[in-house]
C-alpha cells in the first residue's frame, strides 16, 4: 500500500506531460491555420478551464498524493464574444489556452483586405494593361507621338518663318555673302589691317561688284531689247514656215488659231497684267528692303561673327553645349566651301556657255551668260532653266540648227561640271545625294519661291554635316562613359596595328 501514492503521482505527471504536449500541438495547429484559433460551443454555465486535461488528471480521486512541482503560471485565455444561437442561449468560447511563448495575433489594419482562406479557389490576377499591348504596337505608339510633336514643331516654325519671310531670306543671304567674303577679311587681317577697316573694305568691294554685275545685266537687256524683238518676230515667222514644211502636217489655219487664242488670252487678262504691274512696285520695295537688311547683316557678321556665335551658344542647354560648339565650326566650313565652290562652278559655266553663244552668233550672249551664272546657284534645276532659256533664244532669233548646237554646248558644259568640276571643287564635305537636292529645291521653291530654292541646298548640306558630327560625338561620349573592358574582352576590342603602321 505504500507504493500506491507513488504510482498515482507518476501517473499524474505522465498525464500532465501529455496535456502539455497536446496544448503545444494545438498551438502549432492554430499558428498554421489562417482561420484563427478553434472554437467550441458551450452551454451557459459551462466553461473550459485552461489546462483541463492536466487538471482532470491531477484532480483524480485517490489517497493524498505527494505534492507535484509548482507549474509555471500561464496567462488566462482570451474569451471570444458570445454569439446568440438560434435555439438557445449558446455562447461561443475559446477552448484553447494561450501558449506561453506565443505572441498575440496582430489585428488587421483598418481598410485592409484579409487574405483568402486556403480552401478558396485560385483566381487569376488581371494582367497589367501595359503588358497586354503587343511590343510592336507599343514601339509604334512611342514613335508616333514623338513624330507628331516634331511635325507640330516644324509646322509652327514654318508658320513663323513665313510671317517674317523677308527678314529670314535677308539673313540667310547675308550668311551666304559672309561665307563668300569672310576669307578676304581673314587675308587682310593677316596682312596687318585692323578688323574694322578690313571688314569695311571687303564689304564695300563686294557690294560694289554685285551692283555692277546687276547693272551690267540690265544695261545689256535694255540695249538689245529692240533688236531682240525684231529677231523674235523673224524667228517666229521662220518657225512657222518650218512647221508648215515639217512632217507634223501642221496647217496654216491651225497656226493662226493658236496665235489668235494667245492674243485673246492676253487681252482678256489685261486687268490682271496691270494689277501685276502695280504689285511689281510692292515687290521692288520689298526687294530693296531685303537688300538693305542683307547688307547690314553681312557687315555685322563679318565684324562680330565670333561674338554672335558665342552669344548663340549661351542659349543652348549646358549638357548639349559641347556638342553644338563642335558642330558649329564644321557646319560653317561646309557652308563656306559650298558657296566658294558654287561661285567658281557657276563662273566656269557662264564663261564657257557664253563663249559658245557668242561664237554661234546668238544675240545677247553676255546677258545670257550672266543669267546662267545666277541660275547656277540653284543646283540641277537652275542649270536646266538657264540652258532651256539659251536654246529658246537661239531658236527664235536664228534657226533650228543653231538652237541644236547651243543645246549641245550647254549639255557638254553641264556634264563636265557635274562629273569633274563639282566633285573636284566642292569635295566630299558638301556632297549631297541628287534626290535630296531635288526634294530640297522643290520644297524651298514651294515655301519661299526663288529665294527658298537658292538656300535649300546649302541648308541641307549644313544640316547633314552638323547631324553627322553630333551623332559621332554622342557615340564617343557613350564609349567614354562605358566601363573599361578587361581580360579577353579588352584584348578583342583593343586596336591592332595594321601593316605599314607598325613601328
Amino acid at each position: 500500500m505504500s507504493r500506491l501514492p507513488t504510482l498515482l503521482h507518476r501517473a499524474g505527471e505522465t498525464l500532465s506531460r501529455l496535456g502539455r504536449r497536446l496544448d503545444e500541438r494545438r498551438a502549432q495547429a492554430d499558428r498554421d491555420d489562417p482561420l484563427g484559433p478553434p472554437y467550441a460551443l458551450a452551454t451557459p454555465g459551462s466553461a473550459a478551464a485552461p489546462g483541463s486535461a492536466a487538471s482532470a488528471a491531477v484532480s483524480a480521486p485517490g489517497p493524498d498524493p505527494e505534492p507535484a512541482p509548482t507549474p509555471v503560471p500561464e496567462p488566462p485565455p482570451t474569451p471570444v464574444s458570445a454569439v446568440p444561437a438560434a435555439t438557445g442561449p449558446t455562447v461561443l468560447l475559446d477552448t484553447k489556452p494561450s501558449a506561453p511563448a506565443q505572441a498575440p495575433a496582430s489585428a488587421p489594419a483598418p481598410g485592409s483586405v484579409p487574405a483568402p482562406p486556403a480552401y478558396a479557389p485560385a483566381v487569376a490576377a488581371r494582367p497589367n494593361p501595359v503588358d497586354a499591348v503587343p511590343w510592336g504596337m507599343r514601339v509604334a505608339g512611342e514613335v508616333a507621338w514623338r513624330l507628331l510633336v516634331l511635325a507640330g514643331t516644324v509646322w509652327i516654325l514654318m508658320k513663323v518663318i513665313s510671317s517674317v519671310q523677308l527678314v529670314v531670306l535677308a539673313f540667310v543671304a547675308a550668311l551666304l555673302i559672309t561665307a563668300l567674303l569672310q576669307p578676304v577679311v581673314a587675308l587682310l587681317r593677316r596682312k596687318g589691317m585692323p578688323r574694322g577697316l578690313a571688314t569695311a573694305v571687303t564689304a564695300v568691294t563686294g557690294f560694289v561688284v554685285m551692283g555692277l554685275v546687276g547693272w551690267f545685266v540690265v544695261w545689256q537687256v535694255m540695249d538689245n531689247i529692240d533688236s531682240l524683238s525684231d529677231r523674235v518676230k523673224d524667228g517666229i515667222e521662220e518657225l512657222k514656215r518650218w512647221l508648215l514644211n515639217s512632217p507634223f502636217h501642221v496647217t496654216e489655219q491651225q497656226i493662226n488659231e493658236i496665235a489668235k487664242n494667245l492674243s485673246d488670252s492676253i487681252g482678256a487678262n489685261a486687268e490682271q497684267i496691270t494689277s501685276a504691274g502695280l504689285q511689281g512696285v510692292t515687290v521692288i520695295v520689298e526687294a530693296m528692303t531685303g537688300i538693305l537688311l542683307a547688307m547690314f547683316s553681312t557687315l555685322f557678321l563679318l565684324h562680330d561673327g565670333k561674338k554672335v556665335w558665342e552669344w548663340m551658344l549661351k542659349l543652348v542647354p549646358a549638357q548639349a553645349r559641347p556638342g553644338v560648339a563642335g558642330a558649329g565650326p564644321r557646319a560653317w566650313r561646309t557652308l563656306t566651301s559650298y558657296v566658294r565652290g558654287t561661285v567658281l562652278v557657276a563662273l566656269i559655266d557662264a564663261v564657257f556657255i557664253g563663249l559658245g553663244l557668242y561664237f554661234l552668233d546668238v544675240p545677247m550672249a553676255v546677258p545670257l551668260g550672266v543669267f546662267i551664272f545666277l541660275f547656277a546657284f540653284i543646283p540641277l534645276v537652275g542649270a536646266v532653266i538657264s540652258g532651256a532659256l539659251a536654246c529658246v533664244v537661239a531658236l527664235v532669233t536664228t534657226n533650228v540648227f543653231t538652237a541644236l548646237m547651243v543645246l549641245v554646248v550647254v549639255l557638254a558644259v553641264q556634264q563636265i561640271e557635274g562629273h569633274v568640276l563639282q566633285p573636284f571643287i566642292l569635295g566630299r564635305a558638301v556632297r549631297v545625294h541628287p534626290l535630296a537636292v531635288v526634294l530640297a529645291v522643290a520644297a524651298g521653291g514651294l515655301t519661299a519661291g526663288i529665294g527658298g530654292a537658292v538656300v535649300a541646298v546649302p541648308l541641307v548640306a549644313v544640316t547633314n554635316t552638323a547631324v553627322g558630327y553630333l551623332r559621332a560625338y554622342s557615340a564617343e561620349q557613350a564609349l567614354r562613359a562605358a566601363p573599361e573592358p578587361r581580360g579577353a574582352t579588352a584584348h578583342a576590342t583593343a586596336p591592332t596595328p595594321t601593316s605599314g603602321t607598325e613601328a
